[in-house]
């Protein structure tokens, strides 16, 4: 199972089948301005926050569900886009 979490403001934006999907919505997200939905934070100091998207893959196999690993994908800002994984436009790119 891949989530999609704001760790910034501890929201999950989406659980994925494959990190594949996790990152196409990502992709998604990036295309939305920072100060519309869902990029706006929910802070009341919004203009001046951030959304910080990671991918957490987990082993849901078990109870509690194990972390497998965390990557810090996607920031979206006033400042603008940045990415934390490498871009390629013809496809999603692995993540490390």
């Amino acid at each position: 199972m891949f989530v999609i979490e704001d760790e910034e403001h501890c929201e999950t934006m989406g659980r994925f089948d494959s990190q594949e999907l996790a990152l196409a919505r990502l992709e998604d997200l990036a295309k939305v301005a920072w100060d519309h939905e869902p990029n706006r934070a929910p802070c009341t100091e919004w203009r001046n926050c951030e959304r910080r998207y990671v991918i957490r893959e987990y082993d849901v196999s078990q109870v509690p569900w194990k972390l497998l690993k965390r990557i810090p994908v996607l920031s979206v800002s006033a400042n603008g886009v940045s990415w934390s994984v490498p871009r390629r436009p013809e496809r999603t790119p692995p993540i490390p």
